[in-house]
């Protein structure tokens, strides 16, 4: 079989130590990494390496580090797991930050589950990405983690051309120079792809413009980046293992679904000695066609957003860190239109009837002041503390009828409309975290640490004012989350272990409401590492973790979740696997083993999802000092499985996984 082939390659790339080729545990200079220090978790991976994934989809690039699970939706859509389960609804993208260069790309409270395509991680720098709570340093939302994409600030010309399967195409260029004190950069990319299932295709754009300067004393860093996406998307295939079925793994049962966004994000960076000012402005706006919901209503979202964060350095003795403070405004709006009568049967008719659904729109402030210290102990020892308080506070404006009635303002049949429209209000919610560490030397290039962390996320503003009927109030808390992990870091590996429980987790219950009264507790083990000799590099991330529910309730889809039930959708095992042979400068090859493991698919625990393993082989050759030319191939032995399992409404459904594909390209540096 072909799975046991790949159990059997991957047993025999396992038994070295290993750590992560290109991916480094210990992020540099003007990363998150350093806000957060060297105690806990952090990898990167870096330029050179995103270069040679060439990622058609973030999840490709993403797979190579421990305790990360990015399930690829239909086109560029995505769903997240950093040491967590995969979660989903309507404020789950609210658990992880998601920043440019430090900052974040979307205003707290106003988030998108599929936010990282609007990121240019395709000729990023480097991308980072940090597990476990990170709060008390980077703000709500880093609740379970936080990935942070450093925008490149190329040299030179180069220019890039692929083709693959599936009418996949994707051109790239790069171009930068000195000007006298001015450095710029330019990097700009557009694919486009028929899709490999009926009606999938999408066209995608991403440009990147950097300015850096010496301006007097200050080093000064202005970047610009803008996204578009306009993708046709398509709906999950039922039935048990139905990406099995030839035929329903190329079919889409919702050719009418679409996905247009668009986003950019202006920021300016100003240092000197130790002092630090960053000020950025945002805009974002999607619409796209909810074919999920009966009636398949439109959604049209959009925000524009700004801030500044401030920092200043200090040393006193043995102890050094940063105080700093930070402020954001955001003023959005959301419509949800729905065109045409709904069909099926009389009670979806009668409760998703046609017309304006929602609409309002959503002021927001943040207000954060912080701090970052490190002190020494002794020899070799040294603590670390951090702590953040944050208010964010909303203005609610409902432009619609409040309650729950038809656009006309009659009452739906069966005892009311599917939705309910909250009266206009305001919310605030203020939160503390905090972090505790101490680090100790244990030899050369070898720590270890222990952290006790505390995370919080506040809830978003779909969770608090798009509600269903019954509900005229969410009377919703932030949800908050406590870490203990202890660690080693080895020059070319890490290992870490961490126990996490989550209180007021949020979640829709039996009744359609949301409510924040759920809890979750996790254990989990972290490895990372390579081995190197003679032109072979042997690489291992792998992850082992249990999320279970922490308490008894009746949810949404008829579920009941129990005390100790597996979270959903959250393997125990992840792995990836690399093998990677450069004998010399001129050629290399690398073989890739992705692994996710079994696991449940539904909060009851009663339908499960058997996991996979895939191969992948990626090649370069370097034809002439300007003339590169590379390949790879996904899928290697062509595995039928699912990039995203689910069990709802009584049924298995599944987005399955793209067969065998092929990709060659060249790039030219001019």
């Amino acid at each position: 079989m072909r799975l046991s082939r790949l159990l059997a390659l991957l047993a025999l790339a396992a038994p070295a130590a290993f750590a992560a080729d290109r991916i480094e545990e210990i992020v540099v200079t003007g990363t998150i990494g350093e806000r957060l220090g060297t105690a806990g978790s952090a990898s990167r991976i870096d330029d050179d390496a995103l270069a040679e994934i060439r990622h058609t989809h973030i999840h490709e690039a993403l797979s190579r580090l421990p305790g990360v699970w990015v399930a690829r939706g239909s086109g560029q859509e995505h769903l997240t797991a950093i040491r967590s389960a995969v979660l989903t609804g309507a404020g789950a993208c609210g658990e992880f930050l998601y920043l440019e260069d430090g900052l974040p790309i979307r205003p707290a409270g106003f988030c998108n589950i599929n936010n990282l395509f609007e990121v240019n991680g395709e000729q990023a720098a480097g991308i980072e990405v940090w597990r476990g709570p990170s709060s008390a340093v980077l703000g709500g939302n880093a609740l379970h983690g936080a990935v942070n994409v450093l925008t490149a600030n190329p040299e030179g010309l180069s220019l890039s051309l692929e083709g693959g399967s599936y009418g996949y195409y994707q051109a790239r260029a790069a171009l930068g120079g000195q000007f006298g004190r001015h450095r710029i950069g330019l990097s700009a990319h557009g694919s486009q792809t028929d899709g490999y299932r009926d009606d999938t295709g999408y066209g995608q754009q991403k440009l990147s413009l950097v300015h850096a300067a010496d301006l007097g004393s200050w080093q000064v860093r202005n970047t610009l980046n803008a996204t578009n996406l306009n993708q046709e998307t398509g709906g999950y295939v039922r039935g048990f293992e139905a990406y099995e079925d030839g035929g329903l793994r190329r079919s889409n049962p919702n050719p009418e679904a679409y996905r247009d966004a668009w986003s950019w994000r202006a920021a300016s960076h100003w240092s000197r000695e130790q002092t630090r000012v960053s000020a950025y402005l945002r805009r974002s706006r999607m619409v796209f066609l909810q074919h999920f919901l009966p009636g398949q209503p439109t959604e049209t979202n959009e925000q524009t957003s700004g801030g500044a964060l401030l920092s200043q350095g200090v040393a006193v003795g043995a102890w050094s860190g940063r105080f700093g403070a930070q402020l954001e405004a955001m003023k959005g709006n959301l419509l949800e239109i729905q065109d045409r009568p709904t069909t099926g049967s009389a009670f979806l008719v009668a409760t998703r009837p046609a017309g304006r659904h929602y609409d309002y729109g959503v002021d927001s402030i943040m207000a954060a002041g912080f701090y970052d210290l490190s002190g020494t102990l002794t020899e070799g020892l040294r603590l670390l503390h951090s702590l953040r308080l944050e208010h964010l506070g909303y203005d609610y404006e409902n432009r619609h009828l409040t309650g729950n009635s038809r656009d006309d303002g009659s009452a739906c049949g069966f005892g009311g409309c599917l939705y309910t429209r909250p009266a206009s209000r305001d919310d605030d919610f203020t939160e503390v975290a905090g972090r505790l560490g101490l680090e100790r030397d244990l030899g050369i290039r070898r720590t270890g640490y222990l952290m006790l962390s505390t995370g919080f996320r506040p809830p978003q503003a779909t969770e608090l004012y798009r509600l269903q009927r019954g509900q005229a109030v969410a009377d919703l808390d932030s949800e908050r989350l406590l870490s203990v992990e202890a660690g080693l870091k080895g020059g070319t590996w890490s290992l870490s272990a961490f126990s996490e429980r989550t209180r007021d987790f949020i979640f829709r219950d039996a009744s359609g409401f949301n409510v924040s009264d759920g809890k979750t507790k996790s254990l989990g083990l972290e490895f990372s590492g390579d081995w190197q000799w003679n032109g072979h590099t042997l690489s291992l991330a792998v992850s082992y973790a249990s999320h279970k529910y922490d308490f008894t309730r009746a949810a949404g889809r008829g579920e009941l979740i129990a005390d100790g039930n597996m979270m959903d959708s959250a393997p125990r095992w992840l792995t990836n696997a690399r093998w990677r042979y450069q004998p010399d400068e001129h050629w290399y090859s690398e073989f890739e083993l992705n692994q996710v493991g079994e696991h449940y698919i539904n909060a009851a625990n009663t339908a499960k999802y058997e996991g996979h393993v895939v191969l992948n082989w990626r090649g370069g050759y370097r034809l002439t000092r300007r003339i590169d030319l590379f390949a790879r191939m996904i899928n290697l032995l062509d595995e039928r499985y699912a990039d995203r399992a689910d069990y709802a409404f009584g049924s298995h459904r599944y987005f399955p996984a793209m067969p065998i594909q092929g990709y060659v390209g060249v790039n030219l540096a001019l």
